[in-house]
């Protein structure tokens, strides 16, 4: 499935125009079993991950920053050959929640091309994104929410737990 900007609107005008909807809907996911949760997420991950590229769309890399721990910033400063307090004055900010995000958006070491420059060196926020994939889907269901209106494949991913519940 080929990601345009034009369906990118779509879909961050529809997270946001229902966001009440999506709530409610959240919170009947929240009231799930964590294994059953997990189960679906993954079931759905697997099947939209098999038709979307990443490549094609980068919208995460383009709209939100990810947060960096100490150990993303001295292994992709060490990438860099930059010492660690020049790649923070270059990069890095703290933002409202004390964490470690880069300084803008999008990504400053995503490429014309949507390949990370940075990638086989890439933050873990980045590596695990949208997160999906991973074990105990409860405890992330706020971010899981926020990332309906980022990346497609979150939105295909709800869209389908909608339709089986």
């Amino acid at each position: 499935m080929k990601i345009t900007p034009e369906l990118l609107l779509k879909i961050k005008q529809y997270a946001t125009g229902n966001k009440n909807q999506l709530a409610h809907f959240f919170s009947k996911l929240d009231r799930m079993s964590p294994k059953e949760l997990d189960t679906s997420f993954h079931i759905y991950h697997d099947e939209v991950f098999s038709k979307i590229n990443c490549v094609d769309c980068a919208n995460c890399c383009k709209t939100i920053s990810p947060r960096l721990h100490e150990s993303d910033i001295i292994r992709i400063a060490g990438y860099l050959k930059k010492k660690v307090t020049a790649f923070k004055d270059l990069y890095v900010k703290t933002d409202d929640e004390g964490d470690y995000v880069f300084q803008k958006t999008p990504c400053p070491f995503l490429n014309a091309d949507n390949f990370c420059e940075i990638y086989n060196h890439r933050p873990k926020a980045c590596r695990e994104y949208p997160h999906t994939h991973l074990k105990r889907m409860n405890q992330i269901l706020d971010i899981t929410f926020k990332n309906v209106e980022v990346c497609p494949a979150v939105f295909m991913i709800v869209e389908r737990l909608k339709s089986k519940n």
